[in-house]
């Protein structure tokens, strides 16, 4: 066994957050155990003022941690899966998908309006294209603001009037204890989450013995199994940050299933479906939702989008 494990993780208050739930679980499994955390600066963290969509693909808020997973300054990296790129770098895999926290978004908003109650032209800020196309989709009247940084600048951001109101992950604002300032949780009809949100994602290089007892102590393989099932669909439609997409599966009696969604930036068209299948072929299924999307259209949205 290796004595001593470094972590991988962003420096915000919300990635240490889940940093430090997996380092106090493996101390809990392993009491001998020492364990350092390593703050990594992404290109993520450092481009605030730029839409996430302009900045670049999937992989913002992990490339330079798996880097150093790579060179072994590291030895495990800590992320939120809904960042992870739908395919990993040569040398590194999912060493573990703890159980997941609530995947839903979240309104957050002045006066403790729902999102139906929200005044014509009220500003809604969001980072993420896949909550802009169906917000315009049920709303087209609200005005949709560009919302980056961490979790507290983000409300502080709705505090100072700069917005009427906000949505985030539901897991994001939970694991930081600020649930009291949820207005409405959104449901998966009116919000479908991104894939992988709630969960986190524990990164290891491939075949590393050392660390593999460790990763394995925390992994769920319900959890696991259903979040797979959600990035196979997400790597047939090879989707990224710049383009909505949405999906959400669900495990019961050892049956999987998966709701998936891709739209277009303005909201107007909307191409959702979804397909069940055994648990343990949950990747199969995914996979094969995105297929019945793509022969129902998305194909041709997602090659306008891409041409943008």
């Amino acid at each position: 066994m290796k004595p001593e494990i470094k972590i991988g993780t962003r420096g915000s208050k919300l990635a240490l957050w889940q940093a430090n739930w997996v380092k106090s679980e493996l101390i809990k499994k392993f009491p001998d155990l020492s364990i350092e955390t390593v703050i990594i600066k992404t290109k993520g963290d450092k481009i605030l003022d730029v839409p996430l969509a302009k900045v670049g693909g999937k992989g913002l808020f992990v490339k330079e941690i798996e880097e150093a997973l790579i060179s072994n300054h590291v030895d495990i990296a800590v992320h939120s899966m809904k960042d992870m790129p739908a395919e990993l770098l040569d040398g590194l895999a999912i060493g573990a998908i703890p159980e997941r926290e609530i995947p839903v978004d979240v309104l957050i908003s002045k006066n403790n309006l729902f999102l139906s109650q929200l005044p014509r032209k009220a500003r809604i800020g969001t980072s993420s294209l896949r909550r802009l196309a169906q917000i315009r989709h049920i709303r087209p009247d609200l005005v949709i603001l560009p919302l980056r940084g961490n979790l507290d600048t983000r409300i502080r951001k709705l505090d100072s009037g700069e917005m009427d109101a906000i949505v985030l992950a539901a897991a994001g604002v939970k694991r930081l204890g600020l649930e009291s300032l949820i207005t409405e949780y959104l449901s998966e009809d009116t919000m479908l989450p991104a894939v992988g949100q709630g969960a986190l994602c524990i990164e290891i290089r491939k075949d590393d013995g050392d660390v593999v007892e460790f990763t394995d102590s925390l992994d769920h393989p319900i959890t696991r199994n259903v979040v797979m099932g959600e990035r196979a669909f997400l790597k047939k439609l090879e989707g990224g940050c710049q383009i909505p997409i949405a999906g959400h599966g669900k495990a019961w009696e050892n049956r999987f299933s998966i709701i998936g969604l891709v739209a277009d930036l303005e909201g107007k068209t909307i191409i959702k479906d979804t397909l069940s299948g055994p648990l343990e072929s949950s990747e199969s299924v995914g996979t094969a939702l995105a297929d019945k999307l793509l022969e129902r259209g998305a194909k041709q949205l997602l090659e306008n989008l891409t041409a943008v």
